[in-house]
Order: structure tokens, then sequence, then C-alpha cells
């Protein structure tokens, strides 16, 4: 049996004392009688819990909105970054113009060099024929071109360098040397086998490869007129 305490309120059965601040519990028979006790603190829990949700509801469309932001922010950093940065580099080199025809054009006023290293003016030798043979490298070509060219026409051979390639024992050959490669220059690397250039110095026709004389007798009989 418990003890009743202090102020002869009934024993406690062991239990631990309410705080004195709250003053004097009376515990009713009838619990309706705490009905509007307990509907007040279900209004409390409502406001509270509307409060907490019209925080949440709120906190949404904030977040939605940030989102929206930072997306839109690197859209336009990646479209306009990349640009800026390109803006800077080298530049983008234009295209390398198309290489210019050498027919019609006039031969330049080339001196070269024969056996004996004596200066000898190309266009001096109009109208020629004239043939690179470091890249022809075929006597043969020579001798038919020699044989194919008409009264008048010269068959100039040329090589880079000082050292003139001895010519094929035909008459109608002059073996000359391009050591200041003028006349390379002119035609451009690779550009061409061999040209044809009338007696007004002016090129008729550029051979890229030395073919069959029937290719090019025509041009070649018509440097004669």
């Amino acid at each position: 049996m418990g003890k009743p305490d202090a102020e002869g309120h009934g024993p406690s059965d062991g239990l631990p004392d309410l705080p004195p601040e709250w003053g004097r519990i009376v515990v009713p028979d009838d619990a309706s009688a705490l009905a509007s006790e307990a509907a007040q603190v279900r209004r409390e829990l409502r406001r509270a819990t509307g409060r907490y949700a019209g925080r949440r509801a709120l906190a949404l469309p904030l977040l939605v909105l940030l989102v929206a932001v930072l997306t839109t922010l690197t859209g336009l950093l990646a479209v306009t970054w990349p640009r800026a940065g390109r803006s800077t580099d080298r530049p983008t080199p234009a295209p390398s113009p198309p290489p210019v025809s050498l027919t019609g054009q006039a031969l330049p006023a080339l001196d070269l060099v024969d056996a004996r290293q004596s200066p000898v003016p190309l266009r001096g030798l109009l109208p020629a024929m004239i043939i690179l043979v470091d890249d022809c490298g075929c006597p043969d070509v020579v001798i038919e071109a020699v044989m194919a060219a008409p009264a008048g026409v010269t068959v100039v051979t040329v090589t880079e360098g000082r050292a003139v390639t001895t010519a094929p024992p035909v008459d109608g050959v002059r073996a000359l040397a391009d050591p200041a490669g003028g006349l390379r220059s002119f035609l451009g690397p690779g550009a061409a086998n061999a040209l044809l250039v009338d007696r007004a110095g002016v090129v008729t026709r550029v051979l890229p490869g030395i073919g069959p004389v029937d290719a090019y007798q025509d041009d070649l009989t018509a440097l004669a007129r």
C-alpha cells in the first residue's frame, strides 16, 4: 500500500511526484469532461501542421526556380565561352589559292650555265622545248623530241644544280644546268617535266609528263612559225 503524500492527497504508489508548478492535478471520473481540452489540443496540432505544410509548399517552388536559373546560366556559359575562346586562338588559315596556269605567261629572263659553267641566257635559245631531265631521266624521250622538232626549234635539257647532264649524241640538243633554281621556281615543284616556249618568250604548253611525241607534235611544230 502506498503512503499518503505530505498534503494527504493519497498514495503515490512509488511513482515520481509531478512538478509543483503544475499545481493540483485532478483526474475526473468521466473522460467526457476533458472533451474541451482535447478539442483545444487538436486545434493547436492542426495549426502547427498547417504552418509546417505551408513552409514546405513554399520551399518546393523556390527549389524549382533555383534549378531553372542554374540550368539557364549553365547553358549560356556553354554557348558563349567556347566562342570567346575560339576568337583568341590562332586565326583559321585562308585556303591556298589554286595553282596558276603557266600557259600564256612570259618565260623569265633566266641565265643558266653550260658544261663549262659559262652563263647562257635561256631566252637566247627560243623558240625551244625545255625538258627537265632530272624528272624525265630517259634519253630516248629527249631523242624523240629532237627528231620531232622542226628546224629552228631548240631542244634544251636542264638539270638542277651545276652539274650538266651529257646530252644524247644527237645534234640540236643544248644541255644546261640551273644552279640558281630559277626555272624550277617559275614552274613550281613537280609542276611539269617540259614546256614549249615560242620565239616571243611566251609559254604555249606545259607538259606535266612527257608522253608519246604525237601528244605534243602539233604544238611543237607551231613553235617554228
